[in-house]
């Protein structure tokens, strides 16, 4: 039975293969060949598990105005329905993703919360101190002078103004909470280690490359203040 099974799938394929051959010499057959190569690469994406004999009779109907073997209103509906099928689909592996995603950052903050060194505070905010300086601490509304360089949890650089090779400056109060409230931490000269949780940071949508639900690190050195005018 099994020697059977295979030598049928075998046939099938062969017959597959026959049935796709055309003859392209003309115009018009090149022209049908290119159009529907352009289709098919285009749909095979969008609609996994689609029949494909079903496609062409369809198509063959419709382009040959024979009568449709469907009502247009059941047409519509079908559509309708797998689209809102793949919709749900995308959600619940978007959710899934989320779901794993927020775990990962989590794993990581409990483990940065257990070294030595690291102070968590009343929202969640994790930091280290690298050096202390001795100068004044900025208030949230002023505008401080940094160099910085970000990471993701499995140690890759997103941002860095070390490797631009320039600080920047910025108001306190427009940059992601775990900013405003680290920073406000730190006196002139300082260099700390912030450990930000993905909700004081780009929460879950994310933003260029750093994924939603991502928790943080950044290592920033305040070099000035500025104080609000």
């Amino acid at each position: 039975m099994k020697k059977t099974l295979v030598a049928a799938l075998v046939m099938s394929s062969i017959s597959m293969a026959q049935a796709a051959e055309v003859e392209l010499d003309s115009k018009e057959q090149k022209l049908g060949y290119s159009i529907g190569t352009m289709f098919g690469s285009r749909m095979v994406n969008d609609f996994e598990g689609m029949d494909l004999e079903a496609f062409k009779a369809g198509f063959e109907d419709a382009f040959t105005g024979e009568e449709p073997q469907m009502s247009m209103e059941d047409v519509q509906a079908t559509v309708q329905a797998f689209q809102q099928e793949q919709m749900e689909k995308a959600q619940r592996e978007q959710a899934k993703l989320a779901e794993e995603a927020q775990a990962k950052s989590q794993a990581w903050l409990d483990e940065k919360a257990k070294e030595d060194g690291v102070i968590t505070t009343d929202s969640g905010l994790m930091y280290k101190v690298i050096t202390k300086g001795d100068g004044k601490m900025p208030a949230e509304t002023d505008t401080v002078k940094v160099n910085y360089e970000g990471k993701l949890v499995d140690g890759t650089v997103f941002d860095s103004s070390y490797e631009r090779g320039e600080p920047i400056s910025f108001p306190l109060n427009q940059v992601i909470p775990g900013w405003t409230e680290g920073v406000q931490l730190m006196p002139i000269g300082s260099t700390y280690e912030f450990y930000i949780p993905s909700d004081l940071a780009y929460g879950p949508g994310g933003t260029g490359p750093i994924p939603p639900h991502a928790a943080l690190q950044f290592k920033v050195e305040l070099l000035d203040i500025e104080a609000a005018e």
